[in-house]
């Protein structure tokens, strides 16, 4: 089958294409912090476990609190870079079946939009996730009241 398009036909294919690329470049990004998140909680696990024998009666029961939501946050988070990396799979599909549609003139419409509902609902799920892990987080980091200063009411 040989196709015989003009540029501008080429260059509205591409015009097509731009949006979900920009689409693509979100979701790198997110799964750049995503990743960065995730090796944060590592170290920080890692560290936890080095100073474990260390550690008083008080700290080790500290220590054992704290990695179990650490590792709680490592499969949230490995979980939300699985959605987004998915959703970023998609979204590769979605351009890749752009051009292909109408470089051989095939009705993909349907499919098209089908993979952008799923690249969206994976990215609604890795976004969610992502809220969980950083609430997660939030819960670990809670200062004791013990080391608060004492203010008068």
């Amino acid at each position: 089958m040989e196709y015989t398009g003009n540029v501008s036909q080429i260059a509205h294919l591409i015009q097509l294409a731009i949006a979900p690329v920009f689409l693509l470049a979100g979701v790198g990004a997110i799964l750049n912090v995503l990743a960065q998140r995730l090796a944060r909680v590592v170290d920080r696990a890692r560290a936890l476990e080095a100073d474990f024998k260390g550690f008083d009666e008080d700290q080790r029961v500290r220590a054992s609190n704290e990695l179990v939501l650490l590792d709680r946050r490592m499969h949230v988070v490995n979980h939300a870079i699985s959605a987004c990396t998915a959703s970023a799979l998609f979204v590769c599909l979605v351009v890749a079946l752009l051009f292909v549609a109408d470089l051989a003139a095939i009705k993909f419409g349907t499919a098209v939009a089908v993979l952008f509902i799923l690249a969206m609902l994976f990215l609604i799920i890795g976004l969610c996730l992502f809220l969980w892990e950083v609430r997660l987080a939030m819960r670990s980091i809670r200062i004791r009241r013990e080391h608060l200063p004492i203010t008068q009411r």
